[in-house]
């Protein structure tokens, strides 16, 4: 009756945004209420539980799960402390397990660690010694270190891209890792490092070029002796000394296979890489072609602000560029700004409101923009996501309309990366002229797919696509794009615990 330990921890930061996360920015769930929220959501512990319930025999050791309330800037280091205290801690009060299960994301950063994940990594090792094998899911924005794979047995990452496949990987890592437990397989990992840094429309895997790598890896894992392979591509706006793009693959007990399949997959990559970048649109003729436009709907898409991608989500800067180019039709866009928030509750549903909006934590990009308005909702900021249903809280919520504008307006950051903040405010962005989505990339039927035009923003924000302009320092040089002429010699490099 194998016992299985579950844990989670995840965070993915924007380096280049200057406000910290905090403690107060995760939520914090222990024991048994672990396991009963992910049974209701489509998250990667809830696949992994999904797989584990319908095994006879396994008893599960929840102990905690931290998981972060949306992207932010660098982690304080204070709040990581806290945070990992109360894992590590309910880790040694855990009985012995036979296996565990690590949902983690992979590009949490904090002021002092670069690779928290593989710190945490190393410190459960600790605990639980080293014949108990451990498994990890990570998203493929995650930056996969050598300390990560040397402290676990196996991992496992998202295949597509927007994430569709929350579920399915927890389901395969659950998988993976019972068959360790059972000592049917003993895995071995290769992984090789591509010097990119990839952004754009051929990173959506069911028609970009990525799609090649990200078959390639599919194959693997279906094909005999394969355990799990993928490609990621990290996320370009957490700096930090390993950030990276990097193909990996876990085989049963080959690392000839793991090799030559690491070095293929890289390859597949490396061979598209120069188009994984995105063509942007000033602010001024995105502005002028939204006025223009005579029907349908016009996306912005502000991923310099993307709050998924670890954005401060207060960017008024397409806001600006509407009203200065004397747009006058109906547009929704949603920002952070809580003391906008505060004077819209001040003033009720219904009432007149004079305020500021946008700059309220990025100072050094943005800054605030007067507004009057009326206050046509609030709310407290609880709704479910679209994609997996799971509970998010963007905090106390104002929807503002300002003249033909429609502002939402949150007291924090939340994930953007679906319709759900709109929908859940009233806001249903087929019934405006503009829809600013601040976000890179959504799954096709929410805007791109009825969209009369969707358009790639050049603004300022912390997740810009427009790399060059971020101002990497601790990443390893040259990298794509940052440099010109960038070399790729792909070398594997093997890691395989097997211990006894």
């Amino acid at each position: 009756m194998p016992r299985i330990l579950i844990a989670e921890c995840k965070q993915e930061v924007s380096t280049f945004n200057p406000v910290l996360s905090g403690y107060e920015d995760f939520t914090l769930r222990h024991g048994q209420s672990i396991l009963d929220y992910h049974r209701q959501v489509r998250s990667e512990v809830g696949g992994a539980l999904s797989v584990f319930d319908a095994t006879p025999g396994v008893e599960l050791v929840p102990t905690c799960s931290a998981h972060f309330i949306t992207s932010g800037g660098t982690l304080a280091d204070a709040a990581f402390e806290r945070l990992a205290e109360e894992l590590l801690s309910s880790i040694k009060s855990a009985p012995a397990v036979d296996g565990l299960y690590f949902s983690l994301h992979g590009a949490m950063a904090t002021l002092s660690e670069g690779d928290p994940e593989g710190w945490l990594l190393e410190q459960i090792r600790k605990i639980v010694g080293e014949k108990v094998p451990i498994v990890i899911s990570l998203d493929l924005h995650g930056i996969l270190t050598d300390r990560m794979l040397e402290q676990s047995d196996a991992a496992v990452a998202f295949h597509t891209y927007p994430h569709v496949d929350f579920f399915g990987t927890g389901e395969r890592a659950a998988r993976l890792l019972l068959r360790i437990v059972a000592g049917d397989v003993k895995p071995v990992t290769a992984k090789v490092t591509v010097p990119a840094l990839a952004r754009g429309d051929e990173l959506i895997t069911a028609s970009g070029s990525i799609r090649h790598a990200v078959n390639a890896a599919k194959a693997v894992e279906q094909s005999p002796g394969g355990l799990s392979a993928a490609m990621m591509w990290g996320n370009p706006f957490t700096d930090v000394p390993a950030l990276a793009s990097n193909s990996f693959v876990v085989t049963d007990n080959d690392p000839a296979l793991a090799e030559r399949e690491a070095l293929r997959i890289a390859n597949l990559f490396w061979e598209h890489h120069e188009k994984m970048q995105v063509p942007l649109t000033s602010l001024a003729v995105a502005a002028r072609m939204s006025k223009e436009n005579s029907s349908g709907t016009v996306v912005l898409v502000d991923a310099a602000d993307a709050t998924s991608s670890g954005a401060s989500g207060d960017s008024n800067a397409v806001l600006r560029a509407l009203i200065d180019a004397g747009y006058e039709g109906t547009a929704v866009i949603p920002i952070v700004d809580p003391d906008a928030v505060q004077a819209a509750f001040q003033a009720g549903v219904g009432n007149a409101v004079k305020t500021t909006v946008g700059g309220a934590l990025d100072a050094k990009r943005f800054t605030p923009l007067p507004i009057e308005g009326r206050v046509r909702m609030l709310s407290d900021g609880w709704f479910h996501s679209e994609t997996t249903r799971e509970l998010w809280q963007a905090g106390p919520t104002a929807v503002i309309q300002v003249g033909n504008i429609t502002l939402i307006v949150t007291s924090r950051a939340v994930s953007l990366y679906d319709r759900a903040l709109f929908l859940a405010h009233g806001c249903d962005p087929k019934h405006f002229g503009v829809v600013v989505v601040k976000s890179p990339h959504c799954e096709p039927h929410m805007f791109k797919e009825w969209a009369a035009r969707y358009i790639d923003v050049d603004a300022p924000g912390s997740t810009s696509a427009n790399l060059r302009s971020l101002g990497h320092t601790k990443c390893a040089r040259p990298m794509f794009p940052l440099d010109a002429d960038v070399p790729f010699q792909p070398q594997a490099k093997i890691f395989a615990r097997c211990v006894a």
